[in-house]
């Protein structure tokens, strides 16, 4: 079955009014995905295996140098259809046609679903690859909460798990490549009329809590002048965010804000926001959210409010493997490109040689539900991946 007909399956699950997805690690639809994946990996005769963490891994033959290939399941909030299952799909369909073609691998291997790419729930992105690697302390990511106040080591103990077995995961020390497939994340390919693209890197990037502290009071009441409004100083934050990115090429995204109480004829006591922030270089992401943490500060002084920073996660820059990418894109006849999205693929890099394939996104949208790619590039993007397996392999 080809990555266009499984993706096709895919289809009603988690599925929103709009048209897009959402699929938080844990939640029902995700549930349903991890079956979903144990039934299709097994149609094809591979051993599924579930780590400490709920990555699911299933294996074609067993030993040490093996090759990992796959991405997600998961999603942000009402995303679009193809990040990450168009990974997992491809990699399913990938194995699926080398073993109609009775082909043989000299090395084994393996086909992943990381749990809680996105890090839609928890806060921390990839934190089922970081878990795994030891990327993140264990306590601290059991410890995390989601929107409901659950942590998640109580969400994994109601689906079954055992938190206990958390942790850096002993089946990565078999693995010698990862190779992730994923839908291009901006809109590169297309003016190069290429289907698919090898990845160069990914910018350093990271997540920042900011809360915003005021007094709360009566909206009728309390004059204009009287007032410690945290909204206030939030607004100021957004525009600085906005001026700064646009002044140094970089980005700043402040996507999800919580407000207390809440109350439309309340002035807020708190606001609290999460700033996504990204850059070319190290130092780069280190000004800016430095420049944007000043500008807070100021305007929080302006306003009579307080303003607290706290960093949830933050990945520095990763230069995939220069031989595996160059092989891979010589193999490929393909462009190479940078990306300034966050993957699996990132975090074991640290550990492994990487390497990332782009299928061409003509909108370039991603994380809504107008993300796309064309039937034939999906099928290109299947075969860029049986020629990879097959020259790894």
């Amino acid at each position: 079955m080809g990555a266009n007909e499984l993706l096709a399956e895919l289809a009603g699950i988690g599925s929103t009014p709009s048209g897009g997805y959402s699929r938080l690690a844990w939640d029902p639809a995700t549930m349903q995905l991890r079956e979903w994946f144990v039934g299709q990996a097994s149609a094809l005769g591979l051993e599924v295996t579930e780590d400490g963490n709920g990555n699911q891994v299933a294996w074609w033959g067993h030993g040490p140098d093996a090759l990992l290939v796959g991405s997600h399941l998961d999603s942000v909030p009402d995303g679009g259809p193809l990040d990450g299952p168009l990974g997992v799909t491809s990699a399913l369909a990938a194995v699926g046609q080398l073993k109609a073609e009775g082909w043989q691998p000299t090395r084994p291997i393996a086909v992943a679903n990381f749990t809680d790419e996105e890090g839609a729930r928890f806060g921390v992105a990839c934190l089922g690859s970081r878990l795994a690697t030891g990327a993140i302390a264990t306590d601290h990511a059991l410890g995390l909460k989601d929107a409901a106040g659950d942590t998640l080591a109580e969400v994994m103990a109601a689906r079954g798990r055992d938190p206990r077995r958390a942790g850096p995961s002993a089946w990565l020390a078999d693995v010698k490549y990862y190779v992730e497939l994923h839908v291009e994340q901006g809109r590169w390919l297309a003016p190069h009329h290429a289907p698919v693209g090898v990845a160069s890197a990914i910018w350093p990037h990271g997540r920042w809590r900011l809360d915003f502290c005021g007094q709360g009071n009566h909206a009728g009441a309390t004059a204009m002048v009287d007032r410690y409004d945290p909204m206030l100083t939030y607004a100021a934050t957004v525009l600085a965010a906005r001026e700064l990115a646009l002044d140094s090429g970089h980005r700043a995204t402040i996507g999800r804000v919580q407000v207390e109480p809440g109350s439309t004829n309340s002035i807020p006591s708190r606001v609290t926001a999460w700033l996504d922030a990204r850059a070319e270089s190290g130092p780069g992401l280190e000004n800016l959210v430095a420049g944007l943490i000043e500008r807070a500060q100021v305007a929080a002084r302006d306003d009579g409010t307080t303003v607290e920073v706290r960093a949830e996660s933050i990945t520095g820059a990763v230069d995939f493997d220069p031989e595996l990418r160059h092989r891979l894109a010589a193999l490929l006849d393909a462009p190479v490109l940078p990306t300034g999205a966050g993957h699996d693929a990132g975090i074991l890099a640290a550990k492994l040689p990487t390497a990332m394939l782009f299928v061409r996104n003509p909108t370039g949208i991603s994380h809504a539900p107008q993300e796309s790619a064309s039937t034939d590039d999906i099928d290109a993007g299947v075969d860029a991946l049986v020629r990879v397996v097959r020259e790894l392999a």
